[in-house]
């Protein structure tokens, strides 16, 4: 029997301060080391964490806050940039899997560092049925610890780290899927939705 993949991510984030002597959870920023085995990043938020709080226009302009959808549990996923090929198939899927998704009572929500202007055209073009926010200053993404150091083609920029935070009815982090792979991600994130709300039923 596999232990609680919540209670070892956990651990591997506190082996891992230790081991790079860093402070508790709540006092440290989002640290990525590229020197650490895996180039794996230590993130500032960790599950039973309250959620940071936010306030966003979505694809229409219309603000959209996380206080306000408390009582739900909130998928809240974090992708680089809208129609871009990674995105869009993690969308796609998203989409195509969203009925079930509703089914168990989840809200779905994306969040990326586009304008509003530009999510409404993700979402048009591929007829994306949930609210797509927009963090163009990407303040959200940095309390959430997905900015972080990337190397790309060789140089190291900050961007976004493809992440997927579980928000429960309490506004707490219930489940984190760290380093998310586009291709095949929606089906984890539905298969976790159907087995938690067995738990509570």
């Amino acid at each position: 029997m596999t232990a609680d993949p919540n209670l070892r991510y956990k651990n591997f984030l506190d082996i891992s301060r230790s081991a790079l002597g860093l402070p508790a959870a709540e006092s440290v920023n989002a640290v990525f080391n590229p020197d650490f085995p895996g180039n794996e990043a230590i993130m500032s938020i960790n599950v039973n964490d309250k959620a940071p709080e936010f306030t966003l226009q979505d694809e229409n302009g219309k603000e959209i806050s996380l206080k306000a959808l408390r009582g739900k549990v909130v998928v809240l996923y974090f992708y680089p940039r809208a129609d871009t090929p990674g995105c869009t198939i993690e969308a796609c899927e998203f989409r195509d899997t969203y009925k079930q998704m509703q089914k168990t009572g989840a809200v779905l929500l994306g969040i990326s560092p586009d304008t509003p202007k530009a999510q409404k055209k993700f979402q048009e073009k591929f007829q994306l049925p949930f609210s797509l926010l927009a963090d163009a200053d990407k303040k959200i993404a940095d309390a959430f610890g997905v900015l972080q150091e990337k190397n790309m083609y060789g140089k190291k920029v900050m961007g976004i780290v493809r992440t997927t935070f579980i928000i429960g009815p309490d506004g707490k982090i219930q489940h984190i899927f760290p380093k998310v792979k586009a291709e095949g991600h929606a089906g984890e994130v539905l298969a976790y939705l159907k087995e938690s709300a067995k738990g509570a039923a």
